[in-house]
Formats: C-alpha cells, structure tokens, sequence
C-alpha cells in the first residue's frame, strides 16, 4: 500500500478546482501550484496552501518538473494529482515523482511512455487483437518508406504524429502529389511541438464516429471499463461536444467496444483511470485510435451516467487498494451531454481570445453541472488553454439532456471577451445534432465561415443600451439629461429634454433619442417607432424591466464611456455609442487631461509633446469592438505629455495624454 494524506494538483484551471473539490471531499489535505498569473485563481484560493513557482510561461511554472516537485516537498504533500494537459502523460515527470518517494495519482511510467507513442502503441495493440485503422507504423521514417507505404495503403490517408496529440501534426491527404508537403509540414510540427518527428500513416475513416471507452485498472490486475463517450464533435481535432452514451450503440456493440478496451488496458498492465479511443464507420465497424493515459477533460459526463466519482476512484487505486466495483456493478442512467465552452473568436478562426471576465453568471438548475476555474473580474491570459468551463446536462434521456444544456447556455452570462456560447446553441440545435447523426466531418459540413459570424444587434440591445447609457450618465452626473438634443419635434410630457445615441458601423448607424416620462419610465425613438420601457429592478449587472408589454431579466456591464454589453435571453451583443466621443468627458472637462473612454488598442497618436492642438482636433485612434474610435481635443492648448504609444492595449479610464490648457 502507498497511503498518502496530502495531494499536490500540478494543474491549474478548472481541472485543478475539481481534483481539489474530490480531495477536500474525502479529507486529503491539498496543495495547489501557481503561476504569477494565477496568483488569485480560483485553484489557489481553495487550497489548503499553494506555492508559486514562477513566472506566467508554462515552460517556466506548470511545465518546470523541477519546480513542481520542489514544491511538493516543501510542503510535504505525499501525492501529486497531474490533471489533464501539461505533465499528466509525461513518463520521466512520473519516475521522478517515483524516485523523490512521491506517488503520481496516474498509470507507470512504462505504460506512459509506451501508450504516449502512436506507432508503439498500434505496434503493441495489433499484438494484443485490438482492430486497427490500417496503416504503417514503421521504425523507417524516411520519406522514401513513408510514401511506398502510402501508395500501399491506398488514399485518402491520414499523416500523425506519432507523439502528442490534440491534432497537432495531422494532415489528411487525398492524393499521393499533395503528400510529399503534407510529410514535411506535419513533421515539421511535430518536431516542434513534441520533439520528435517520427511519424505514422492510417488510412483515412471518412465521416466516422470518435467513440471512447473509459476504463479503470488498479495494481491487482483488475481492470473495468464504464460506458462510453461520444466525442464526434470537432473542430480542428479538438473536442467541442462530449455525451454519454452513445447515440447509436447497440448494447451489444457496446459490450464489444468495452471488452476490447479492457483487453487493451490489460495488455500494457494499466492501473489509473485511462482513456481508449476508437474510430467508428458507417458499418459499426470500430478500430483503435489511442490510449489517453489521463483523466480526460470529458470525464463529468461518465460520472453523471454512472454516478461514480472519478477523481476518487484514482485516489483510491493509487493507494493500492482494490478497485471498489466490478464490471457487473457498473450501471448506465440516463442521458448526459458536455459543451466546452471557450474564450474564442468563432468568427476569426476559432483562435483564442483574452480579456477579463467583467461579468461571469455560470448557469444553475436541474440536471446541470458547471466546471470552471473562473472568477468574476479576472483576467483570462493568452498563455493557457482558452478553456472557460465545461457544462454538462443530465436527463433521463437524451432529448432531456440536450434540452437542459440549451437552457443552460441560454442563461450563462460572460462579458468582456469573445466566447463560442452561442456556437454551442446553434450546434445544439441543429436537426442533425438532434436526431443523433453527427459524425467528425459535423462543424465542416454544417458551417462555413459566413455561418460563423456573429449575429447583429437587434433594436431590443439598442434601446435597452440606450437606456442604460442614459440611467448611467445620470447617475454620474446627477443631471436631468445628457447629451440635449434641442429641437426634438413630436415630444410631450413632463420632461422636454431628449438623450441622443448611435450605435452601429458608420455607414450605417442606428439612432436612438431617450426621453425620461416618468419615474423609471422612458420613451425611446428608433427607427420611425417609440418604445416603451419600464425600469422594475436593477442589481449590479442585471435588470428588470418592460419593453412595450413584455417583461423580462436582461444581463448587462458598463464597460467604459459609451460601451455597454447586453444580453437578451440567448443572444449578447456589444454596443459602442459613437456619440460618447463628440460629447467630451475623456477626461475632466475642460481640465485638458484625457483618457481611454473603453478598452481598446491604440491604432495611431497623432500629436507629440509641445505640439499645440485645438478644441476638436484629433489627437488618438483607439480601435475597440473591431471599430475605430477619434479621441478629440475638448481644449486648445499645449501638449505636455503622451502617456500611450500606438499598439499598446489600454483600459477604460487609462490617460492618453495631457493638455496645458489655453487661458481664458
């Protein structure tokens, strides 16, 4: 037995958070490792104790073996869990966990190694009769056997690394002329990000299922597996959409699957829970891919379905014991489906976006679960994973679960950085996802780029953000009205002031005029129509009110001068009044002092130090919400100082630059 009452996370995120939850659970204590970045993370806070060990760059903290065990030494911690990513399948980090005395909550080393090679592992596993993708998987990695082999198989082919993972050095080839720069970039790559070059080819499985078993061993040779995952849903090779079970498992197809999965895990003597992934054809036909030999990200799933804790189930094999179940006592119920939700630009690539969480409601309710690692007003850096949380829907069936999973997105709230939320419900929500049928090939034949843009504005954000903008700058100035616009015909009431904002491109601008009539009551104009609005309730971020005869919650953040990101049940829109910088107020009026009225990037400076300006005149371009922005002169005077350069990013409310102002 290797008993151990402290646990050491060697992670981060929302996989740190839920490693510790388990290990608080059953009493361990725990001890998490952060970067400069994550000085106030939510893993970090719930900690027992938590030790910095350096700098925001993986390579200088999460990837820094040396660093981590330092760590688990100092503060005696008898266990370290790896999470998922970083060091969790690296074989020399778990023999120097072995070596300083330390257990590493995961398989042997061996099995690491072995497993963490495509070509090894295929080797090993033809050996064992588990079905393969045919293919090579030769030691000859020169281009001469590489594309003898392929014209053998026959195309399309599919080039992989043969380490790593997660798409990267994957290229699917349709003929033999396009191989010769496939082999070349997809090593080029590998090398690149594994350190190793060597390569393998497998014929390609068009259109097929990525179907996963999950499986369980412990050091008394027993091995079981609990049910499947399916993980059709990718982009990039990158999971987007997780459920279990599958949607077209038969029970016996299923029991086949299991089997060779167990069979597999046996074969390499696999202790620790394990990941063995299969390639699923139109013929029910299943081959293996590989063997993650880690927790993966998709695991809630599994744990919903069966109602088995697996995070202590790997703490209890690493102690040695028995597993506490047998296959027969594994039971499948119910429905449950996995969305991971992403700090992305959809519209630009799916490339990974940065920003603070200004508002971050995670969704709640009957058969939902949320994993994250977020907190409300921190900073989600380029340097990790761009991974927010994983939400998860449980159902008696699979209609049920899907239905509650929109739902939930529907009422997940985040603004101040680009996320793929509304991807997820549109993917959720189209009829080949709901009847079952998505294959690998699903983002790809369902969206093209145009389909990925995101949806504009509608007049409910327009008037609502009006309304806010007005309701803030009152509150600010403690004044009847902004922005006067005198001469307004066809108002009446007690108040004849009106608040002028426009929203939109500049080529097409969307103009709203607000009049107060009434307390918590406004009429707004837009587009040849008056709205109605009522203010019933207001909290930090969130309202209340009417619009015309409907009553609902909306979601909101007042982000800097004149932006304002609004939520109307599933869909979230940022707007920008571009009246805010004709009006002044970038500073203290009139004191010639000027400042960012949102968050942006400075596109250009267009005035130096002694450079006289006058009332009017440009003087920056900050570029924010993919528009350009003039920051104007409210003041004639001198400059005497430039606080910002062009490409420096900048907060609401940082100065700009500084005016002497003329005397009057």
């Amino acid at each position: 037995m290797r008993h151990f009452d402290s646990i050491l996370v060697a992670n981060r995120g929302e996989i740190a958070v839920r490693v510790i939850r388990s290990a608080r659970q059953l009493g361990y204590r725990t001890i998490a490792i952060y970067s400069e970045a994550d000085a106030r993370a939510p893993h970090v806070l719930m900690a027992d104790e938590a030790v910095l060990i350096g700098a925001a760059p993986v390579k200088e903290s999460y990837l820094d073996p040396g660093k981590i065990l330092s760590a688990a030494q100092k503060t005696g911690a008898r266990a370290i869990h790896p999470g998922y990513g970083f060091l969790s399948e690296n074989a020399a980090f778990a023999q120097a966990c072995a070596d300083a005395g330390i257990v590493f909550i995961g398989p042997s080393p061996a099995a690491i190694d072995l497993m963490g090679n495509k070509g090894a592992s295929k080797r090993r596993m033809l050996d064992a009769g588990v079905p393969c993708v045919p293919g090579y998987q030769g030691e000859d990695q020169s281009d001469q056997a590489l594309v003898a082999a392929a014209r053998e198989i026959g195309m399309p082919i599919m080039v992989k690394a043969a380490a790593g993972g997660g798409g990267r050095g994957m290229r699917l080839v349709t003929s033999q002329q396009a191989l010769a720069e496939a082999l070349a970039s997809a090593r080029s790559e590998a090398e690149n990000a594994f350190g190793s070059g060597e390569l393998i080819l497998e014929k390609a499985v068009i259109r097929p299922r990525h179907v996963e078993i999950q499986v369980f061993g412990d050091s008394h040779g027993n091995v079981i597996h609990l049910g499947e995952r399916d993980c059709s849903v990718q982009r990039r090779h990158q999971k987007v959409v997780e459920e279990s079970p599958c949607p077209v498992l038969t029970p016996e197809l299923r029991e086949a699957m299991g089997r060779t999965a167990v069979s597999a895990a046996r074969s390499i003597d696999y202790v620790g829970a394990g990941t063995v992934e299969f390639l699923l054809d139109a013929d029910n036909r299943f081959y293996f891919l590989e063997m993650n030999t880690r927790l993966q990200v998709e695991h809630p799933v599994t744990e919903m379905v069966t109602g088995q804790d697996l995070v202590a189930l790997q703490f209890h094999v690493a102690q040695g014991y028995p597993l506490p179940l047998t296959q027969d006592e594994v039971e499948l119920s119910g429905h449950a489906i996995e969305v991971r939700l992403y700090a992305e630009d959809t519209a630009n690539g799916f490339l990974p976006a940065t920003g603070t969480a200004q508002v971050w409601h995670p969704p709640s309710g009957e058969g939902i679960r949320v994993d994250h690692g977020l907190l409300q007003g921190q900073e989600v850096s380029p340097f990790y994973d761009p991974m927010i949380a994983k939400i998860i829907a449980w159902g008696t069936d699979r209609d049920i679960a899907r239905s509650r999973l929109l739902r939930a997105l529907e009422t997940t709230c985040l603004f101040g950085l680009e996320s793929n939320r509304e991807f997820l419900i549109d993917v959720l929500q189209r009829e080949d996802f709901a009847a079952g049928e998505a294959t690998t090939a699903f983002i790809d034949e369902n969206y093209s780029d145009a389909q990925l843009r995101p949806h504009p504005a509608t007049d409910n954000h327009a008037v609502i953000a009006a309304c806010l903008l007005y309701r803030d700058a009152q509150a600010r100035s403690g004044k009847e009205a902004v922005g006067y616009l005198e001469g307004l015909a066809g108002w009446s009431g007690p108040r004849e002031l009106a608040s002028h904002f426009r929203f939109g491109e500049e080529d097409s601008p969307v103009d709203l005029f607000v009049r107060e009539t009434g307390h918590d009551r406004y009429a707004i104009a837009v587009g040849g129509e008056t709205r109605d609005v009522r203010w019933l309730a207001q909290e930090t971020d969130s309202v209340r009110l009417v619009i015309d005869d409907l009553q609902q919650t909306v979601r909101f953040a007042l982000s800097g001068r004149g932006e304002v990101a609004v939520q109307i049940r599933s869909r979230a829109a940022l707007l920008v009044d571009r009246l805010a910088f004709t009006r002044g107020g970038q500073g203290v009026a009139g004191s010639g002092v000027v400042v960012a009225p949102m968050h942006g990037n400075v596109l250009a400076i267009s005035v130096a130090v002694g450079d006289r300006v006058e009332p009017g005149q440009s003087l920056a371009v900050i570029e924010a919400m993919k528009m350009e922005h003039r920051l104007k002169a409210q003041v004639g005077g001198e400059v005497i100082a430039v606080h910002a350069a062009a490409g420096e990013q900048l907060a609401a409310g940082a100065m700009v630059l500084e005016i002497s102002a003329d005397e009057a």
